[in-house]
């Protein structure tokens, strides 16, 4: 019997860099500085935070899987959540959130993709809803000023916008079955790097 080749070690190396990326242990600041203003600062700070990115990009590979229907749901409700949740956070003191929280919305959202689950429009809806309140209320905490924090934000939701109009409308077009099996074990990374995640942040600490 030969045994199971085990995954390369670049590819664990990735995953734990993944893994403490989207699991800070403290937020010291919310925006990097582009120079060039608070739009662009938000727009930078959502490309290189994971544990925003990868459960959006989740969402929009979700609602595409389904039809267009959703995605096109998904492409406003998203950012508009993700927006009034940055408004509504802004007045509160910075937070970084939970390391099992970011851990679980990888899990849930990565595991949706894998089993191409059927969800009806509401479902999607409400979950891009709550996706873009969590994480706009964590991105809104701590950003100072009300002028500055809603540029920033208006920058980091249509940053959200532009990725689930390109990713939805990418799985939607796709017709050969080995496509959409492609996007789903896209899922499957997604919610493995979920259960290193839970494992990344209980080693932490425990520390």
């Amino acid at each position: 019997m030969i045994a199971p080749r085990s995954p390369p070690a670049g590819w664990r190396r990735g995953a734990v860099a993944v893994c403490a990326a989207a699991c800070p242990g403290l937020a010291l600041a919310h925006l990097n500085s582009t120079g060039m203003g608070p739009v662009y600062d938000g727009v930078l700070h959502f490309l290189l935070s994971p544990e925003d990115l990868v459960p959006a990009l989740s969402l929009a590979l979700l609602a595409g899987l389904r039809d267009a229907s959703q995605g096109r749901k998904a492409l406003f409700v998203l950012p508009a959540a993700w927006l009034a949740g940055g408004v509504l956070g802004s007045s509160l003191a910075a937070t970084s959130g939970s390391p099992f929280v970011s851990a679980a919305w990888f899990l849930l959202l990565g595991g949706l993709v894998a089993a191409d689950a059927r969800l009806p429009a509401t479902a999607t809806v409400s979950l891009a809803g709550v996706v873009g309140l969590y994480h706009g209320g964590l991105n809104g905490s701590g950003m100072g000023g009300r002028g500055v924090a809603f540029a920033a934000l208006l920058g980091l939701s249509s940053a959200v916008f532009v990725l689930v109009a390109l990713a939805s409308a990418l799985v939607v077009s796709l017709r050969a079955r080995w496509a959409r099996i492609a996007v789903r074990v896209a899922g499957s990374w997604v919610a493995a790097a979920g259960i290193l995640m839970v494992g990344w942040a209980m080693r932490v600490r425990g520390r």
